[in-house]
């Protein structure tokens, strides 16, 4: 059986990769979060529903859109209220 004899410079450079490493998962989600506006696609996969099922919220009016071309955006502050059971602003 070897020994192998980690320095202070190894446990450094570890902890460097460590950090860069969580960093990265950490960043999209951050991102993701300070997003103001989604696309359909977005919501539908959030929200785990069809696309049928989201022209069915934005017809009664239970989620408001904006129609810009042929896109849809909805914010997400509109979202978050919709996932917490509350009436959107």
């Amino acid at each position: 059986m070897s020994v192998e004899i980690i320095t202070k410079e190894d446990l450094m450079q570890f902890k460097s990769k460590l950090l860069t490493e969580i960093s990265k998962l950490i960043k999209p989600s951050e991102h993701q979060g300070s997003r103001q506006w989604l696309k359909s696609a977005e919501v539908r996969k959030l929200l785990n529903i069809s696309p049928g099922t989201l022209q069915n919220l934005r017809i009664n009016g239970t989620l408001r859109y904006t129609k810009i071309g042929g896109t849809m955006y909805y914010k997400s502050s509109d979202i978050n209220s919709l996932l917490e059971g509350g009436n959107h602003a």
